[in-house]
């Protein structure tokens, strides 16, 4: 059963067929290239580069835009800003609010530039399971315990996921309908946040305890 990113990692494309290797170095270059942008005329085919990727991949628009919607509430938050505090030469002005053009300027850079980087992590994750990923990397040197910790903590996030899924389930098969904020249903959340977290530290417990007994973290002994 596929869950989370890798619900379109078994399709069959380019990207898909690209050794993970290779695929690695070449997106992770990518992205630090995206990264150092500033000129507006680079815009353009950071985009280009960005929607052929995209396409070649073959994963639905409902993949990147379910993915999306969180980072770029976070991207307008932060960066609707720009426009009115950044740079001194004032292109529209209403009473004490200014907009500048330095700051707009800015402002389409650094959404361009998040939104194709994003964009391209979602395709590089997308097409290769987080598995392999994680071998791909260690074949170019990453450490044993970073990979062991980056598969865990997947693993956890994933349980999480799904531990509340269940809960949500249950609470509204009970007639719990968080629609408007009271006291009582802060207190149902607040019981929910806590159960998730006590289940969560067991779990990992459990988890931790079973390793110790295979043997997880000993070196052999030499002779």
């Amino acid at each position: 059963m596929r869950s989370g990113i890798d619900s379109y990692s078994h399709l069959n494309s380019l990207i898909h067929n690209w050794e993970p290797r290779c695929k690695l170095v070449a997106l992770l270059a990518l992205i630090f290239a995206f990264s150092v942008v500033r000129q507006l005329t680079l815009l353009p085919a950071m985009v280009l580069v960005t929607l052929v990727l995209s396409s070649l991949s073959r994963l639905p628009a409902a993949f990147f835009l379910s993915r999306l919607r969180y980072p770029g509430w976070f991207l307008a938050a932060i960066a609707i800003l720009l426009p009115f505090t950044v740079g001194s030469t004032v292109i529209f002005q209403f009473g004490w609010l200014a907009l500048r053009q330095e700051g707009l300027l800015l402002l389409v850079v650094v959404a361009t530039r998040f939104l194709c980087i994003l964009m391209v992590s979602l395709i590089w994750f997308g097409t290769t399971p987080l598995l392999t990923n994680i071998r791909a990397m260690g074949a170019l040197g990453l450490s044993p315990t970073l990979a062991e910790m980056m598969l865990l903590s997947y693993r956890y996030i994933e349980q999480f996921a799904e531990d509340l899924t269940k809960m949500k389930r249950a609470m509204q098969l009970r007639g719990f309908r968080a629609t408007k904020l009271s006291r009582r249903n802060l207190s149902v959340l607040a019981s929910l946040a806590g159960t998730l977290l006590v289940r969560s530290y067991e779990q990992s417990e459990q988890v931790y305890q079973a390793m110790r007994l295979r043997g997880y973290g000993y070196l052999p002994q030499g002779r």
